[in-house]
């Protein structure tokens, strides 16, 4: 079960796919899928089983725990960070190097494509 303590309401700048992680769009509560662990992460689209459609209203998870789509297995309690297409996955950044995390896996992911729980506590990771 997910555990979700804020969400708020956005309009989708692109078609958006349900349980992806989410960056700030063209405008204030706009929205747009986060395709770089360097994006400034904001949140988690969990709100239609199926996603939405460019221009349309979405809820995005900004606090608590969400259901993301996983891009590849991961360990438990593994900071999480944005692949190419919104998946979550581990974030292993170079030394010196800096990503942006959206949270922690609270269970592990075994293949891409899994969805799970992750507890949302965005934040910068150096390596």
């Amino acid at each position: 079960m997910a555990n979700l303590l804020l969400a708020i309401s956005a309009v989708a700048d692109v078609a958006l796919t349900n349980n992806r992680i989410v960056k700030q769009g063209s405008g204030d509560f706009a929205v747009t899928t986060a395709v770089a662990a360097t994006d400034a992460l904001y949140g988690v689209v969990n709100e239609k089983p199926y996603g939405v459609a460019a221009g349309e209203q979405v809820d995005v998870v900004r606090v608590g725990i969400a259901w993301v789509e996983a891009g590849a297995a991961a360990a438990r309690g593994a900071p999480v960070t944005a692949d190419a297409v919104g998946r979550g996955v581990a974030a292993a950044p170079a030394a010196g190097s800096n990503v942006r995390i959206i949270g922690f896996f609270d269970e592990a992911p075994s293949a891409a494509g899994d969805v799970v729980r992750v507890m949302l506590s965005p934040g910068l990771m150096q390596g």
